[in-house]
């Protein structure tokens, strides 16, 4: 038997942090029997950053494999407290509320992440009932907790929140635009708070498009135009797609598909749209919702230059809700203005954008349109995603979305782009050759059933 803290003992000769995972509230039961799990964990009532906060009369932390367990002295359950497996109990939202605007350290929440706790509740379908019934509760535990001034902020923030009162001095920027009427995705701009304190720490990495090489560039934004409708599953071979943008044969049986690549290309084709680029929030919503409308312009079921009116999803992504699309974009642009390099903007822009999914169609081509035009307008190569490459993008963006994982996604972007600088786009033909050869045409399902990736042309179909 291994020892894993005193009087735990594991047969297992698995790793220890997931026996201790796999057995948390029974060793936390065993360990501090009737513990109230409440402080910075109090929200969720599960460990926060491999540290689960209870109240109990042990004196002493225990440290396990992979979980501190960190006591304080203070009430045993109380009124509203939520009974858990194992007889150990969990702090009720208006206890653990009082205790973390009561207290300071690294054991408590910080004063703005409580704010943005109970901005959270207001945003609910019944959030000024449940807000006015945690106040209620607050307001007899405080005595009791010796709280009474924790109590005090706390019934101004909730004063503020259901919009019954100004947002008191030194109010959290979350809790100021609820109360003021213009709240945003919260969650979202903590993701794009997170991806721009990656991205500003990154050496800038200048890939430029050189005057010498234009010629390789004429048919590019054509294949941009083709491969990001493509990846959005409108599909045509590339013969179909060359005579709907050059010789304007639209199908009769697939006008709308069309019209999305004319679109499409119409705009990225445009040097003198794709080098401006947006300075302020006003800016960015402008030119999405200009670009928007040109863009589809065809569509208008797809409510062109409109932001969205249904929520919309993919897969298990849910985007940002339409009420607070407008609200979501500026305090998200917000974050990203200190990103000066022309690679952590442009990714940092198509991020927003997908992350926000802001109409009701054609999300990803906006959110790639905005990237290139950074790249554009900073004379740099832009980046396409081709079809065989689409599995590996995707997957970059949920890892972002949902882990917060950024670096395979700016990896798979750099990647992207390294790719377009080395593809001919001088013609077809040479377009083709190069295409064909890097695996960028193949479907990308087949292609990982079969192992197939995108690969870097070889040196001698490029110039030096």
């Amino acid at each position: 038997m291994r020892r894993l803290a005193r009087g735990i003992y594991t047969r297992s000769f698995d790793e220890p942090e997931r026996i201790v995972r796999r057995n948390l509230w029974p060793i936390v039961a065993h360990l501090m029997p009737g513990a109230v799990i409440t402080d910075r964990c109090g929200r969720t009532h599960q460990p926060s950053d491999g540290v689960l906060t209870v109240v109990h009369g042990r004196a002493r932390p225990v440290k396990l494999p992979g979980l501190v367990i960190e006591p304080r002295s203070g009430p045993g359950p109380m009124p509203g407290d939520v009974p858990l497996p194992f007889a150990l109990w969990g702090a009720s939202d208006a206890r653990a509320i009082l205790e973390n605007l009561g207290g300071s350290g690294p054991r408590f929440m910080d004063k703005d992440g409580v704010e943005a706790w109970i901005v959270d509740i207001a945003s609910r379908g019944n959030g000024a009932e449940r807000l006015n019934a945690i106040r209620d509760a607050a307001r007899g535990l405080a005595p009791a907790l010796r709280r009474q001034a924790a109590f005090a902020r706390m019934n101004s923030v909730i004063s503020a929140a259901l919009t019954t009162a100004p947002a008191p001095e030194g109010a959290s920027t979350a809790l100021v635009a609820f109360a003021a009427g213009a709240p945003y995705d919260r969650l979202r701009v903590e993701r794009f708070r997170s991806l721009a304190a990656v991205l500003v720490n990154l050496a800038p990495q200048p890939l430029p498009a050189l005057p010498a090489d234009s010629g390789r560039r004429v048919l590019l934004p054509f294949y941009e135009a083709y491969f990001s409708n493509y990846i959005e599953g409108t599909e045509f071979t590339l013969d179909e797609a060359a005579g709907i943008v050059f010789d304007e044969r639209v199908p009769a049986n697939r006008p709308k598909d069309a019209h999305d690549i004319l679109g499409t290309y119409h705009l990225v084709a445009d040097l003198a749209e794709m080098r401006v680029t947006p300075k302020s929030a006003d800016d960015l919503v402008a030119l999405l919702r200009d670009r928007h409308g040109r863009m589809l312009e065809a569509r208008r079921e797809a409510l062109p230059g409109r932001w969205k009116e249904l929520a919309n999803h993919a897969g298990s992504s849910h985007f940002v809700d339409p009420n607070l699309v407008e609200t979501t974009l500026r305090a998200g642009f917000a974050e990203g203005e200190r990103l000066l390099d022309p690679f952590a903007r442009a990714l940092f822009l198509m991020f927003l954008v997908s992350e926000v999914h802001p109409f009701a169609d054609g999300n990803g081509r906006m959110a790639r349109i905005m990237m290139n035009a950074e790249f554009e307008t900073a004379r740099q190569v832009r980046a396409i995603v081709p079809t065989v490459y689409r599995l590996n993008y995707l997957a970059a963006l949920k890892g972002a979305t949902h882990n917060g994982v950024f670096e395979s996604y700016i990896s798979t972007m750099d990647f992207a782009r390294h790719w377009t600088a080395r593809i001919d786009f001088s013609s077809r033909e040479a377009a083709e050759r190069d295409l064909s050869v890097t695996n960028a045409l193949r479907d990308p399902n087949e292609a990982e059933s079969y192992g197939v990736r995108l690969r870097m042309p070889p040196a001698s179909t490029t110039t030096s």
